[in-house]
């Protein structure tokens, strides 16, 4: 397995004389020390620390007095500057440790700030301002259980004739409407059937609607505007002991080996392999966060900074049904539901390889306690037959040159089951320098139960694509938005747009009719920086403007974009103002330390008055600053057979690429990994 090290920082003299009885000393001195004394700036927070916070929050607001619910407990950051001069200090000084809580008071929204080193609240503030925070499992769970004991409900299931211990409920956010009224926390909750089938999205029953307020816990409305097939549960089950033949071909067996261990050592969050070194922590709403990234330069003899913080600030999930179960469903699963909330256990040999490294993570639950998830993070070094260099060399004559070098990857994997829909988040570190982010979407798609069996039977607009027997797989997007604060060899960066331009030749002595050059320009303002991408061929880069290279270009990153999408709904829709930070594919803001969510703190009924499209409008300087660039993945989901009962996973992303980082190839005296020698076979003909 991996080398596993917890370390808590003593200070020994290189020459001291290292006896039985200091070894004892040190032991029990370490065993003494509070854990808050031992850890990393970054950590997320322990077990005993979310305890310690929730025992000083309720000493302020004891239960006897006041109703209370933790709705978001996670590390209180300390500043920027502070955690890099604690990375640069030897000595490693202990930082004060503080968890940032937002917490429903009495029926208000409060944010505080506790001091855990001091053991005390050091800011409490009421919120007064649109949207509300993240929901958690315990007031979904008994939303969705109220339908049970409703009477309406339980006379509209017997009309149609389901059994009501086949029911099952969800609670779906309600989004923002142009209502001038402040709505109250609510949630509406629709429900499926199972009965034959444990793929409840296959099987929902349409047109039955109530609304729940999540603060006294009641149904407020209810509705059954008609009544419409419920689709058939045959065919429908993913399990694979419920499958029957015919079966798709067997494969051999596929290993992966490292007979001498793994290459990477974790010592309690922080991470080191082959030449990168970062930090792994974990955020009820963020799920995976990769921070202080560096990379190691085998020419300068040193780490050098990459990426200081990086991962999904929201994910906006917008359906294009506009029936009256459906119009509301505008979804901003990290911001409502928590991406890290969401996150589910890895399965060895399924979700991660043989080689792989589990991690667990804590996050709050309602009353305040901590709650193991385990098994959230694989780490993994990846090994499938991709190539890093190679070149034959053919034209020297009697001589064939060939060099190959296999290429050897770090992944780190989270999978966050949002409802219906599995997101497999994957950030992959290169020997080459660059830091590739996948997601890939899979699970079940959401379908509305619909009066056609046929696609000939259709002359209405349907807002989908009919997937079975009354079965519509509705049209829909995904949207993630990642938060990237680069710092290229350093925080002060700039961003540059390298156009490729096409250029006519006017030499008439010249063969050719015209070629193409790169117009680079650095963007000063935010304004400069916002991007559609399309068309327009261009390089992305954040490059430092204080360093070069030894022959003169600007020391840099690149982003390489994967699939490139952009929203289709009109930006005076509705959840397009709530969602406007995904106008563009590209931001860059100056950094701030409170502008995390692209979304906004409070995305449950938001209203878009607090998200990074208008933090964006301010149109600061940007130039020679410490920057944050903020890309969104897109996908426009048009359902299709295939993807039914459960889908086959559909992935895209992005790359940050060293772009005159290095003086010359980084890898180029990169030696392979060992090879095993595996016995001598040959495949049957």
């Amino acid at each position: 397995m991996a080398k596993i090290f917890h370390y808590c920082p003593l200070m020994i003299p290189p020459m001291f004389p290292f006896s039985k009885t200091l070894f004892f000393l040190l032991f029990y001195t370490l065993s003494i020390i509070p854990p808050h004394l031992c850890q990393h700036p970054l950590d997320p927070l322990t077990p005993e620390e979310i305890t310690l916070v929730q025992t000083i929050v309720h000493s302020s607001y004891p239960n006897s007095t006041h109703i209370l619910t933790f709705q978001y407990v996670g590390l209180e950051e300390p500043p920027k500057p502070t955690v890099l001069s604690w990375i640069r200090n030897p000595s490693r000084k202990n930082l004060h440790r503080q968890s940032f809580v937002i917490a429903r008071i009495d029926q208000t929204t409060h944010e505080i700030i506790v001091d855990l080193s001091l053991r005390r609240i050091i800011s409490d503030q009421v919120y007064n301002g649109y949207g509300y925070p993240l929901f958690t499992f315990e007031e979904q769970i008994a939303a969705n259980q109220l339908p049970f004991q409703y009477a309406p409900f339980l006379e509209s299931i017997n009309k149609r004739g389901l059994k009501i211990e086949e029911v099952v409920c969800g609670s779906f956010s309600v989004g923002w409407f142009g209502e001038k009224k402040r709505s109250k926390r609510i949630v509406k909750v629709m429900c499926y059937y199972l009965d034959g089938t444990i793929n409840l999205y296959m099987r929902p029953i349409e047109a039955i609607s109530l609304i729940v307020d999540l603060e006294d816990m009641k149904i407020i409305d209810f509705k059954d505007r008609l009544t419409v097939p419920v689709p058939k549960a045959e065919g429908t089950d993913f399990r694979g002991s419920m499958q029957t033949p015919p079966f798709g071909p067997l494969l051999n067996g596929i290993t992966v080996a490292q007979p001498h261990g793994p290459s990477f050592s974790i010592d309690g969050h922080k991470i080191r392999w082959a030449n990168w070194d970062f930090h792994l922590s974990f955020d009820a709403r963020a799920g995976p966060v990769i921070s202080l990234a560096s990379i190691f330069d085998v020419e300068k003899h040193k780490f050098r900074q990459v990426l200081y913080k990086g991962f999904v600030s929201e994910l906006f999930v917008p359906y294009m049904d506009l029936t009256e179960e459906w119009y509301y469903r505008t979804f901003f699963d990290a911001g409502e539901y928590g991406y890290g909330l969401s996150a589910v256990p890895l399965e060895p040999l399924r979700d991660c390889p043989e080689n792989a490294y589990f991690m667990d993570a804590y996050f709050a639950s309602q009353n305040g306690m901590p709650v193991q998830m385990p098994n959230i993070f694989c780490i993994f070094e990846r090994f499938s037959g991709d190539i890093m260099w190679r070149h034959t060399e053919t034209l020297i004559p009697g001589n064939v040159v060939r060099e190959v070098r296999p290429e050897v990857s770090l992944v780190v994997r989270m999978v966050s089951t949002v409802g219906n829909y599995d997101y497999i988040n994957d950030w992959e570190f290169k020997q080459s320098g660059s830091i590739k982010v996948t997601v890939g979407l899979t699970g079940l798609l959401e379908v509305r139960g619909s009066i056609y069996t046929h696609k000939d039977q259709i002359e209405e607009e349907v807002f989908g694509t009919l997937l079975a027997e009354n079965t519509m797989g509705a049209h829909h997007d995904h949207f993630l938005t990642y938060y990237l604060d680069v710092d290229v060899d350093g925080y002060a960066n700039s961003f540059v747009k390298s156009r490729m331009q096409m250029t006519p030749v006017t030499d008439d002595k010249l063969p050719r009719k015209s070629y193409w050059r790169v117009v680079s320009e650095t963007a000063k303002t935010e304004s400069d920086a916002r991007i559609k991408l399309g068309l327009d061929q261009a390089d992305l880069l954040v490059v430092n403007p204080n360093k070069r290279t030894h022959i003169g270009n600007f020391i840099g990153y690149r982003l390489i974009p994967g699939s490139t999408t952009s929203p289709l709904l009109s930006h005076n829709d509705y959840p397009q103002i709530r969602g406007a930070f995904t106008n563009y594919n590209v931001w860059v803001t100056p950094y701030n330390k409170s502008e995390k969510w692209a979304g906004g703190l409070y995305a449950d009924q938001s209203r878009g008055d607090n998200t990074l499209a208008t933090w964006g409008l301010r149109n600061r300087i940007i130039e020679n600053r410490d920057i944050v660039l903020w890309y969104t993945v897109g996908f426009h989901h048009v359902p299709c057979q295939e993807d039914f009962p459960v889908m086959p996973a559909l992935s895209s992303g992005f790359e940050l690429r060293p772009t005159n980082f290095f003086e010359r190839n980084p890898v180029l005296k990169f030696r392979p990994p060992q090879s095993v020698q595996w016995p001598n076979c040959s495949a049957n003909r």
